[in-house]
């Protein structure tokens, strides 16, 4: 048996330039961080090594690889011609709030598959693989950054290019104030699931618009100055960044923020953090806060009943954590 492990992401800037719609015009940037929530796959020989099994949130089993119902599994299987497995995914966080899970999975899968077949993986590899995978077998109309955050890990600035190349760049920060950055974050749960790919297809269209196309170019910019600030350990500024990116975002197109969205968003902003935003392609799911920590206990007070999840940042990206015998001879 191989397991990996993939963590999930928080993307802080730059969302939407990593469509082809955008960085085919202009260069994308994104600014991101890797957590601890995390998905996991496990990879086995299966006892009939003509069939497949794989255990998700269904179960299928098949003898043809083109039989597979979920297209990830199903195009990662035919990459390698893989028989003979048993696959089984279990997530920390479900899907649908804004996470990465999507791309964590196909990462960790890939990079489990590739494993079980006797081979090593760079993070930039595995990222390159997986948006092919996502992009350009499947057809998902997503962009890069979440493939290349979950496969690198750390806390990152991540350039999308018009010839499809990615660069991911580490932010350098002395380690005291990235642990103050760490802790003056805040996640607030606003329930719900959406669908990325519905809201990053409007958005695609969206920025053929001019002005939509020079607000998401602003948001780009918004991503230069995040990674300034933390170079320069200007925290307070991270907090007024987000929010004024998230401002511009909900502009773009109409089902990213929703009602009670802006009214947990507003009553954050009330409760003392400086600023926010909704997590992933919007809708649903997680709201981040910049909150300093000397203001939270106060903020816990006036916002009530929230449902808060704790997270620390993840440094490393996928990872292998598991490796068994592969078979019983």
């Amino acid at each position: 048996m191989i397991i990996s492990r993939t963590p999930f992401r928080i993307s802080f800037a730059g969302g939407g330039s990593d469509l082809p719609s955008f960085y085919r015009r202009e260069i994308g940037a994104v600014l991101s961080t890797s957590i601890d929530k995390y998905m996991y796959i496990a990879i086995h020989p299966f006892f009939d090594k003509r069939m497949i099994q794989l255990k998700y949130s269904k179960t299928e089993l098949v003898e043809d690889i083109n039989d597979i119902h979920h297209p990830i599994f199903r195009e990662v299987l035919k990459m390698y011609n893989l028989k003979g497995v048993d696959l089984n995914s279990i997530a920390d966080i479900p899907s649908g709030t804004g996470l990465g899970s999507s791309s964590a999975f196909t990462v960790g899968l890939l990079n489990a598959v590739r494993a079980y077949i006797g081979k090593a993986t760079s993070g930039e590899k595995l990222g390159q693989l997986a948006c092919d995978i996502e992009i350009d077998k499947v057809g998902s109309p997503i962009g890069k950054q979440d493939q290349y955050a979950a496969a690198c890990g750390g806390l990152n600035f991540i350039t999308f290019y018009g010839d499809e190349t990615v660069n991911v760049e580490k932010i350098i920060m002395n380690s005291d104030e990235k642990k103050k950055l760490e802790d003056n974050l805040m996640m607030v749960f606003v329930g719900g699931e959406h669908s990325a790919n519905a809201i990053l297809k409007k958005q695609a269209v969206a920025i053929s618009d001019s002005k939509k196309f020079e607000t998401q170019k602003q948001m780009v910019r918004l991503a230069y100055q995040l990674r300034s600030a933390l170079e320069n350990n200007q925290l307070d500024d991270f907090g007024y960044i987000l929010h004024e990116g998230w401002l511009m975002k909900k502009t773009l197109t109409s089902g990213i923020s929703t009602e009670i969205v802006d009214e947990i968003y507003d009553k954050g902003i009330r409760s003392g953090a400086l600023g926010g935003k909704l997590l992933g392609a919007g809708g649903a799911g997680f709201i981040l806060f910049y909150c300093p920590k000397e203001r939270q206990d106060d903020f816990r007070t006036q916002m009530g009943n929230m449902d808060e999840m704790c997270f620390h940042f993840d440094d490393f990206g996928s990872k292998i954590i598991y490796v068994g015998d592969k078979f019983n001879e």
